[in-house]
């Protein structure tokens, strides 16, 4: 039994990496020339409207991918016989969907039913980081749409804000993602926002021990322990300026100013803190290491070939 098991995998394993090889930068050369740069446009011109666009189009891809491999099933509306991945819990808080409805909107004037929804939420999570001075990195092409999205796998695929470093990592590896990769994507932290009920569990009735004194109180200044405090949004990065694609997410941790509990569990460990230190102290390091696991988090689970779908809607299958 053990033996066959192995085997198995063996031959999964096989069957992910051919799918992952047939992705390509130039795949839509001759089917959809100038597609690429559409996606762009549409990008840029709503993060230059509203930076914060570039967290959300960046989470957008990161949940999609998590959740049944990168085939946007997390755009894909809730049906009457079942919930969608957008509506559990964990993403709520996703934004990002009307950018996407446009890029598809502008290809599907164009190159009717050739460019994939999944592809634009790579491409559009690459340029909306690159355009806020962020770093840039490969996005091969290719990926087909799916048909199925699911609430309850959302919430059983999705990394949690109070997970431990070894839930972090257990979590990641099932992806193909390293301890590495984890660290250096949890960099997407550096921009965005969250609400201040995820915070204050931290805060009341007593202050969590990782965090530094004066960080709990700047943080009971801006999240009371009030009701009405808790849809008040804090900078996931812990500073007032949230926006900006840089170290500080690092330098924060080490200073024991986190908002969230996952990322103070980043220096728990040796290893863990090893890497945080070497992202703290080099800001090219840390985009080459975010790039490179962006682009492998890119590949995972990816529908190729003659799998999958090209929906003409994102919300539709």
């Amino acid at each position: 039994m053990a033996a066959s098991r192995i085997v198995f995998l063996g031959v999964a394993l096989l069957l992910v990496a051919s799918a992952s090889a047939q992705l390509s930068e130039n795949f839509y050369a001759k089917t959809c020339p100038g597609g690429v740069q559409a996606v762009a446009k549409v990008v840029t011109a709503a993060v230059q409207s509203d930076r914060r666009n570039a967290a959300g189009l960046l989470r957008l891809h990161f949940h999609d991918c998590f959740v049944r491999g990168c085939d946007a099933s997390v755009l894909l509306a809730s049906t009457s016989g079942s919930k969608a991945e957008k509506d559990a819990g964990p993403n709520l808080s996703l934004q990002g969907f009307g950018i996407i409805d446009q890029a598809k909107a502008a290809l599907e004037k164009t190159c009717p039913g050739v460019f994939s929804c999944a592809d634009i939420l790579a491409l559009a999570a690459r340029d909306a980081i690159s355009f806020i001075g962020g770093p840039n990195w490969k996005v091969p092409l290719g990926r087909r749409d799916g048909s199925v999205s699911s609430a309850s796998e959302a919430i059983s695929n999705l990394p949690g804000d109070t997970f431990t470093f070894q839930q972090l990592v257990s979590n990641f590896a099932k992806k193909g993602l390293n301890e590495a990769d984890m660290v250096a994507l949890s960099g997407a932290h550096t921009i965005g926002l969250t609400h201040c009920s995820k915070m204050t569990p931290r805060l009341y009735p007593t202050a969590d021990r990782t965090l530094a004194s004066s960080f709990v109180a700047a943080q009971r200044g801006l999240c009371p322990n009030t009701k009405s405090a808790a849809n008040r949004f804090l900078h996931l990065d812990g500073t007032n300026g949230g926006q900006t694609f840089d170290l500080n997410y690092y330098r924060n941790i080490l200073n024991r100013q986190s908002v969230l509990k996952s990322d103070s569990a980043l220096i728990s460990t040796s290893s863990g803190r090893s890497k945080v230190n070497t992202f703290a102290k080099s800001q090219s390091k840390f985009f080459s290491a975010f790039g490179a696991a962006m682009e492998k988090m890119g590949r995972v689970g990816v529908l190729t070939g003659s799998k999958g779908k090209i929906r003409t809607q994102c919300s539709r299958k």
